[in-house]
């Protein structure tokens, strides 16, 4: 078992350097959903708190696609954790939670609108669109 602070093998390096943070195909899908009900959106603002991967600035509304494992949901492939150095990923995937929670706070003090997508909700596109064109309708009410 690897202790948490040894370095990682090349091999490993190399499997975390090809996780995307941006362009996965979650966050691809949200967009192309996106795109045919209210294009107009802009991606990856670094003005914006948390930097969302999807943001409507008019209406003051943030789109986060969060992949489960990355961000600690409480699906099956977000509450897998690997054996090898399990402190270390129990740590960052804390670190990522509360970051997400600072960044949903910095947004709420500003008068954003956030969504959390998660990446297990992807597989249902119907029900996923239903829940973009709620949320999107909200912002015309207000």
């Amino acid at each position: 078992m690897t202790k948490p602070t040894e370095t990682p093998s090349p091999e490993r390096s190399a499997v975390m350097r090809a996780v995307r943070g941006r362009d996965t195909t979650p966050e691809l899908l949200v967009r192309r959903l996106l795109r045919s009900v209210a294009p107009g959106y802009r991606l990856h603002r670094k003005d914006i708190p948390g930097r969302p991967d999807v943001a409507y600035i008019g209406r003051r509304k943030a789109i986060f696609v969060h992949g489960c494992f990355w961000h600690g949901h409480d699906c099956a492939r977000g509450a897998r954790m690997p054996k090898a150095n399990r402190p270390y990923w129990e740590a960052k995937i804390a670190r990522n939670r509360a970051r997400d929670a600072a960044n949903l706070a910095a947004l709420a003090e500003r008068g954003w609108k956030a969504l959390v997508v998660w990446e297990c909700e992807t597989k249902d596109e119907a029900a996923l669109s239903e829940r973009l064109l709620r949320f999107l309708a909200e912002a015309e009410r207000v």
